[in-house]
């Protein structure tokens, strides 16, 4: 992180801005939103800033000061307490020297179009006030940066600022009604995404107070909570269903396995508790039995909790076991679906799990060793026209492809592997039954994988699309 971001409460501090153009002008304006008191030195004024001027004097607001002067030293030495200095001229050297002489003094600087010189930037600013939402790249893209900036105030409704000041003005009598933090986040939850909302929104702002007051005085403290079983996808965060993030965004506890990308784990709420109870082969520090129980426990606490996992809880992920215990407990929970391992790792290996000319089926098969055995049902496996999908298969990849062999699949069959599948380190390695064993540990190929088997493979040169830079 290039910049930490923070927002400033510039009411009453005192600005001063070096310059008197349009870049000056558009920088005056937002600081002026601010409350600030601002005092611009430069030898001439655009006519916008002598309107600005003017205004305020006639107002009797006392917030704008105009300079007519070349920028020196002193002028920063004569305003006391001041806690910001912009740089907006069209002299490169000049700003440097302005920001040069604020840093020596230990106060922010801003030097327009040079973040290099500043110790703070000014960042795209959606404002539903109270509720902001600041965007930067540190300088590097700011096209980008104004697309971002576009689509978030597309998102966000024009009334979000009345229902933030609503929210704002009965904080304290929730507070008191709910004396449990994670009762009071579980009450706010229900009144933003609810009707009360929707009342805000449409400024209808008695209705939304009244219907809060009602809620607020009819509502019992909150005992039990609740828990969401979340597929977390293949690894590529722009894959989770927007429900996943939404329930995400609001959990208080997060029980999280090994295959959930760290992409995926930072959308979860920066405050929410992040519990690791993941498993590897032959090591399983937290037993089932034990993630069953904490899920249970943690709701009965009053928590909304997550229980994130990688790819589709119901694929191999023992998500059925999960909310087996919570229903004997009656503990409340909704499963959220996930893109699994085998449709996101073959699209972005650019492999048809199905084709017209190729497999008319497909088959999801668990591929780990127990006790160094695979008992599976080969002779239906071996059948035609259709892929098979191995999960967890790195370890018995030999096995898997040896015995595929032994059945009367052909030597030549196509295979390929799929390691960090949709992620930026996904690698993907291509041969038959007979030659991907040794290409693959000759590789160091590392878990998380998926082997596919099938003919399908064999369009992987044509249809591959997802190119990953080293």
């Amino acid at each position: 992180m290039d910049y930490l971001p923070l927002f400033h409460n510039l009411k009453g501090r005192n600005i001063m801005v070096v310059g008197g153009g349009e870049i000056a002008l558009r920088k005056v304006r937002l600081v002026q939103e601010a409350s600030a008191i601002i005092t611009i030195v430069a030898k001439d004024f655009c006519p916008d800033l002598l309107a600005m001027d003017a205004a305020d004097k006639k107002h009797g607001c006392n917030g704008l000061h105009l300079v007519t002067a070349a920028y020196e030293h002193q002028h920063m030495l004569d305003i006391p307490n001041i806690v910001m200095v912009i740089a907006a001229t069209n002299d490169r050297d000049l700003n440097r020297l302005v920001s040069e002489h604020a840093q020596s003094a230990n106060i922010l600087s801003n030097v327009v179009d040079d973040p290099g010189f500043s110790t703070v930037i000014f960042p795209s600013i959606v404002d539903r006030s109270p509720i902001q939402i600041a965007i930067s790249s540190g300088g590097d893209a700011p096209v980008l940066v104004r697309l971002l900036r576009t689509k978030f105030e597309a998102l966000l409704p024009a009334g979000m600022s009345k229902l933030g000041a609503l929210a704002g003005s009965f904080r304290e009598r929730v507070k008191a009604k709910f004396s449990n933090g994670a009762d009071r986040k579980a009450f706010w939850e229900e009144v933003f995404y609810g009707p009360i909302a929707e009342q805000a929104y449409a400024n209808n702002l008695d209705e939304a107070e009244r219907l809060l007051t009602d809620k607020l005085d009819n509502t019992d403290e909150f005992k039990t909570g609740e828990v969401y079983l979340v597929g977390g996808g293949p690894g590529d965060p722009d894959l989770l269903t927007f429900k996943a993030l939404r329930l995400m965004q609001q959990a208080d506890i997060v029980l999280y396995d090994r295959l959930v990308s760290p992409e995926v784990l930072n959308l979860v709420r920066r405050d929410a508790s992040r519990i690791f109870v993941g498993k590897t082969a032959g090591d399983h520090p937290v037993t089932q039995e034990n993630i069953n129980q904490k899920l249970v426990d943690y709701a009965l606490e009053g928590n909304r909790v997550v229980r994130l996992k990688g790819g589709d809880p119901f694929i191999f992920g023992r998500g059925g076991e999960e909310i087996e215990t919570l229903a004997e407990h009656n503990i409340p929970f909704q499963v959220v679906p996930g893109i699994t391992a085998a449709s996101g790792c073959a699209s972005y290996a650019g492999i048809p799990l199905t084709h017209r000319d190729h497999a008319q089926s497909v088959r999801f098969i668990a591929g780990h060793l127990r006790s160094g055995k695979m008992d599976l049902n080969w002779p239906e496996l071996v059948q035609p026209n259709q892929t098979l999908v191995f999960y967890m298969g790195l370890s018995g990849m030999e096995t898997i492809c040896q015995h595929l062999k032994d059945h009367g699949l052909a030597a030549d069959t196509p295979v390929a592997l799929v390691e960090k599948g949709t992620t930026d380190k996904q690698r993907v390695f291509t041969g038959d039954l007979d030659t991907l064993p040794a290409i693959v540990r000759e590789a160091g190929a590392k878990a998380p994988t998926l082997i596919i088997v099938g003919h399908v493979v064999s369009l992987h040169n044509k249809l591959n699309w997802f190119n990953v830079k080293d």
